[in-house]
């Protein structure tokens, strides 16, 4: 594989194999994106990526991590993101957008002001978690969902699901990683329920899946679905590597198309060893083992390291986060430094 080869799933096909990662801008008023989110998608479209994956949108106003993040509940946050989602189209990058909970890392402030956990009379409100576990020691700790809360949730993720594909969007991804309410379930370390949805990794992969099927539904085929995983949670006891190849498995048979490859997120003091490319072997393997599309993320910064991992097919496809925000043109110089063509838009084409 090359980078710049174009790549078709399901009914959808990417100009290359260079993604930009979903990433939590927190400057949306009452959960609707605004200029800034089309510029920096916009910009990110017109710089050559095949994929622009818009950030973590929560599926309801209790799943925000902070009260400045981006929703799709409701249908003004729908219309901002149509228009977002139509120009990254006209650019030729396919829209995508990852929808996402926060469970016990809500009700947080924006990170630049700490990110701490926000009093309900400072703006904050009451969380939900698997297990009434909190996340730093000192926050209130969160309300473990009973049955009606459960399904409330999978309801959440169906109605955002039907809202992304009337916006525009090509790709749903659903955000089960970071610590974040679908990995707090996933891990043991987070997930200490005596019912159907603890215990055993089959029970705590539960909502998860029933999340998939919900969103399958209202999502069908061909149409691109990702899941995005913490393949690890860097700590002893905690979600591992063998049990996300098992989860992969799973998936693949719920009709998931593409496992997007992170870590970490779900222990306040883990200690992970960030290097560059430190989370393309978790990406490699679960290709390798679960026989399933999975996407490389983390310190991935270069060109050739791009490159090298979709050569040793480590990766189906390399998202690129912090590198997109330094460089928001980072595939046009990747073309330019790997010998091969992309296409500038007119307004550009005087530059090549």
């Amino acid at each position: 594989m090359h980078l710049f080869d174009d790549w078709t799933i399901g009914d959808v096909v990417f100009r290359n194999r260079i993604g930009v990662s979903p990433m939590c801008q927190y400057s949306a008023i009452d959960g609707v994106p605004n200029e800034w989110h089309a510029v920096h998608l916009g910009s990110r479209a017109v710089g050559g990526a095949g994929i622009v994956i818009a950030e973590a949108s929560a599926v309801s106003p209790e799943g925000r991590i902070t009260p400045a993040d981006a929703g799709l509940w409701n249908d003004a946050q729908l219309d901002a993101w149509a228009r977002i989602a139509a120009f990254a189209s006209s650019h030729g990058a396919v829209p995508g957008i990852q929808l996402a909970h926060a469970g016990r890392k809500a009700s947080c402030d924006v990170p630049w002001r700490g990110g701490r956990q926000l009093a309900i009379d400072a703006g904050g409100w009451m969380t939900f978690a698997p297990s009434a576990l909190a996340f730093h020691d000192g926050d209130v700790a969160p309300r473990a969902l009973d049955a009606a809360g459960i399904a409330r949730v999978v309801a959440d993720f169906r109605a955002a699901a039907v809202r992304a594909s009337e916006a525009g969007f090509r790709v749903v991804e659903i955000h089960a990683a970071h610590g974040y309410l679908l990995h707090e379930f996933l891990s043991p370390l987070s997930n200490r329920r005596d019912d159907g949805y603890g215990g055993p990794l089959e029970n705590r992969a539960r909502l998860l899946r029933e999340i998939v099927a919900a969103v399958r539904e209202v999502w069908p085929q061909p149409r691109p679905l990702f899941v995005r995983v913490s393949a690890t949670d860097w700590v002893d006891g905690g979600w591992d590597i063998d049990e996300c190849v098992q989860l992969a498995r799973w998936l693949k048979d719920d009709g998931v198309d593409l496992v997007d490859c992170s870590s970490g997120g779900l222990v306040a003091h883990a200690k992970v060893p960030v290097a560059p490319g430190y989370q393309v072997g978790f990406a490699a393997r679960i290709r390798r083992e679960a026989r399933i599309a999975t996407a490389a993320v983390g310190l991935i910064t270069t060109p050739r390291q791009a490159q090298d991992i979709v050569e040793a097919d480590e990766a189906d496809l390399v998202l690129v986060a912090r590198e997109s925000l330094r460089d928001p043109y980072f595939p046009r110089r990747a073309a330019a430094e790997l010998d091969a063509t992309i296409v500038a838009p007119e307004q550009y084409q005087r530059a090549w």
